[in-house]
């Protein structure tokens, strides 16, 4: 069953990068069937016997939960092997350092991360219609200089990007003349993310996104842009920051979109626990591992160069930045509190979009959202992970566009 992984590592002309920790050993255990692999830079050799050591770990799933991820387009939640443990149908037990060591690789191996359709051409050389710049600001009593990109005119529409990235996600919307005809889009890094830099000083700190940080940031962008009356759209992170807007300062905005919006999150992977801080400490490439881990929240319809453009956007990510991010979006931010009862009587109309494939922030978790919100709009979008943006953009702008035309019409 697992044959197709000597010639998928044979397909990897960087397979020797990814086992920049010398040779892994694991076990692939198919209900009561054994499997024995061991990867280096030489390629995969698979057996039937346990290799001299023994084994670093073992992935264990029914044969029926290992044909569905080998399938073209596997149902959500068997889309990666990430995705198959938050959806509890993948057990990963033994040393949990050298499984999140090589979960890039794993994930290259088993998971159809990659297609063979070549990008588009372009005819002529060509500048995108995007005006970057830097906005001085105070924050927390600290001066900031914050990145922000921004095209089109009207009415404003503010872009939060997602936890550990920056706002290259949303660079396909910024070109979309369907929204830069009516829309003055822009699309800020948070402070340590992208080209904003953190404060001086920031080497004596530890970076942890919380709900007023968070807060005072958008709103202190706003303020410094002269904003009136903008709309906002955030997506995971920024999916619960514009429901804690709508909450806090709904007077402020014309709109809300939450994609991938939920009230919590919280890891559900069955097996043994990630090893401390796996995102950021010496014996782990916490930008490799925050890349693999979005695999498996992408849907496998989503293209391929898109896919790892996404991915890409994680492995940069500055040291303890996506950890940092992500307190809010499982600590912090949390909103099963009976705080959210005040998103129905918000000033601020809420429309919400998650995709069927996001095994974080389910499409059972947005529609939780919708009906204690009394959404304006809510709606599943089909083929789509957690990262319509970047990840599809083609598709996203069919369900973004009537959303919008909405919005312009209340």
């Amino acid at each position: 069953m697992f044959d197709f992984l000597t010639a998928q590592a044979r397909a990897h002309d960087n397979l020797a990068l990814h086992c920049g920790y010398g040779p892994v050993r694991f076990a692939i255990q198919c209900d009561d069937d054994v499997t024995y692999a061991v990867v280096d830079a030489a390629g995969v050799q698979l057996g039937r016997t346990p290799p001299g050591g023994g084994v670093d770990f073992t992935m264990a799933a029914t044969r029926a939960h290992w044909a569905e991820l080998f399938q073209d387009a596997p149902q959500p939640g068997f889309q990666t092997l990430s995705a198959m443990r938050r959806t509890q149908t993948l057990t990963v037990t033994g040393d949990m350092t050298q499984f999140f060591q090589h979960l890039m690789l794993l994930e290259m191996l088993f998971s159809g991360l990659s297609d063979d359709q070549p990008p588009a051409a372009l005819d002529a050389p060509e500048i995108e219609p995007v005006t970057g710049r830097y906005l001085r600001l105070m924050l927390e009593g600290k001066p900031h200089r914050l990145y922000f990109e921004e095209a089109g005119e009207g009415v404003p529409l503010i872009c939060l990007h997602t936890a550990g990235s920056d706002g290259r996600q949303f660079r396909h919307i910024l070109n979309d003349l369907a929204v830069t005809d009516r829309f003055r889009v822009i699309a800020f890094d948070l402070p340590w993310h992208g080209k904003s830099s953190p404060p001086a000083g920031f080497e004596s700190e530890v970076y942890e996104l919380t709900t007023d940080r968070y807060m005072e940031i958008v709103l202190a962008v706003a303020d410094a842009l002269k904003l009136v009356d903008p709309v906002v759209m955030g997506c995971s992170i920024g999916g619960r920051a514009v429901l804690h807007l709508a909450l806090r300062h709904g007077e402020r905005f014309r709109a809300a979109i939450g994609l991938q919006s939920a009230l919590y999150a919280e890891d559900r992977s069955l097996g043994d626990p990630q090893p401390e801080k796996a995102l950021h400490r010496p014996d782990i490439h916490g930008g490799k591992l925050a890349g693999a881990s979005m695999a498996g929240m992408i849907a496998p319809q989503s293209p391929s160069a898109e896919r790892w453009e996404t991915m890409w956007h994680y492995m940069q990510g500055g040291p303890g930045i996506f950890l940092g991010d992500i307190r809010y979006y499982f600590k912090h931010g949390d909103l099963r509190n009976g705080l959210a009862d005040g998103l129905r009587d918000s000033a601020c109309p809420l429309y919400l979009l998650n995709g069927e494939y996001d095994p974080s922030a389910t499409p059972e978790m947005g529609r939780e959202v919708a009906e204690l919100a009394n959404a304006a709009h809510f709606e599943v979008m089909k083929g789509m992970g957690h990262f319509p943006m970047s990840e599809n953009p083609e598709l996203f702008r069919q369900y973004l566009l009537p959303v919008l035309d909405k919005i312009l019409a209340a």
